[in-house]
């Protein structure tokens, strides 16, 4: 058996190994402030100043986004709009224009690349960016990103937050610090102390069920796990228990991926009101299956596992999936599977106010271009 103290020694120096190579690196998190609703502000000048919530005001709708001025009143995405308008009466509800959040997004992605090839989107409105080796010659991350908040402003009109550390689990902490419009830098002496003091709930990657078995087991801050031995993260949490295992200490290996593949595309959609026959779900299952079959007409991806997403007037959420041999290659075949899932859980113990259809386990079409098989 290893000596306890061997264990320890091995620890400490494979995180000073790890910490000496992230040393390196200069990573920078750009995240848009209120994305959605501050395009809205921007082109609709009554909007500016005022409460706004990007989505459906109906009685069943959700904010996509909200404004620093609606999320004052506890406003916040995901919410139902009946309560983001309890919270907020004077909240004033735009419908969302996706097609120009595209567009603005495409433009902020052009002026990361005159900075670096290196560049992975997260979303429509935040991305990581590798500049260890910047195209503009700038020494210092902390000026690369100034210049790309002052260029997104410039061409945009719209505020960015930035952060930049030497790792992307620190760097995407980081660009909360200073939001709005604002940035941080957490450099690798700073690193492991800053960790120290954050409460789980702030771990990027750790939600509200994980933060609630982290507290009941002692675990409320970042020096609370680090004190923790590998096997006892492990032994709680899986293989997650040794990624904030390593970030508890300020550590993160991951790399920046250019042209990063997205695993899974979904749509889904809330009723005005329930739903209980058959043939009225799969008719609403329909433009559903439109949108995700465009994006893998779109994007050339193909997939093997169909997933539909139930929920039920009580709010229970139940998932139906099954995975082919071979791609999905036609609409068609993504339409009969879902429908197939469907009518097999038939009939459904309650009505229905959500259905959701996803595909999983994307690829590239030149990857596997053969027709449906078999279920397994």
């Amino acid at each position: 058996m290893t000596p306890p103290f061997v264990k320890v020694a091995w620890s400490l120096r494979q995180t000073t190994n790890a910490m000496n190579e992230d040393r390196q690196r200069k990573i920078i998190h750009v995240d848009m402030d209120a994305f959605y609703a501050s395009v809205e502000q921007r082109d609709n000048p009554d909007l500016r100043g005022k409460p706004v919530a990007v989505g459906g005001s109906r009685e069943r709708g959700v904010v996509a986004a909200a404004s620093y001025e609606a999320r004052k009143f506890g406003v916040r995405s995901a919410m139902p709009s009946v309560t983001a308008k309890r919270q907020c009466p004077d909240l004033i509800f735009v419908k969302p224009r996706f097609e120009v959040y595209k567009a603005v997004s495409q433009q902020i992605r052009e002026i990361f690349a005159e900075h670096t090839p290196i560049i992975e989107p997260l979303s429509l409105d935040e991305a990581y960016l590798d500049v260890t080796e910047n195209l503009q010659g700038i020494p210092l991350a902390r000026d690369v990103a100034l210049a790309i908040r002052a260029k997104i402003k410039e061409l945009t009109g719209l505020n960015a937050s930035a952060g930049i550390s030497y790792n992307k689990f620190l760097a995407k902490i980081a660009s909360d610090h200073r939001k709005p419009n604002g940035q941080y830098v957490i450099s690798p002496e700073l690193g492991p102390a800053f960790v120290e003091t954050l409460p789980v709930g702030k771990f990027h990657g750790i939600g509200p069920a994980t933060g609630a078995k982290m507290n009941s087991l002692g675990l409320h801050t970042g020096l609370d796990m680090r004190n923790q031995t590998l096997d006892f993260m492990q032994a709680n949490f899986g293989k997650a228990g040794s990624y904030y295992y390593w970030i508890s200490r300020g550590v993160d290996h991951r790399e920046v991926r250019a042209n990063r593949i997205r695993k899974s595309v979904g749509a889904e959609n809330t009723f005005l009101v329930d739903l209980t026959e058959f043939d009225a779900m799969a008719t609403e299952l329909q433009p559903l299956i439109d949108k995700v079959w465009q994006h893998c007409e779109d994007k050339g991806s193909r997939a093997r596992t169909v997933t539909l997403k139930v929920k039920f007037n009580d709010f229970e959420i139940i998932t139906r999936s099954r995975s082919v041999t071979s791609a999905v290659s036609t609409r068609s075949d993504l339409e009969r599977l879902a429908i197939g899932l469907l009518r097999t859980e038939m009939p459904l113990p309650r009505p229905v106010r959500l259905l959701g259809v996803s595909l999983s386990s994307l690829q590239a079409e030149e990857q596997d271009v053969s027709q449906l098989g078999l279920p397994i």
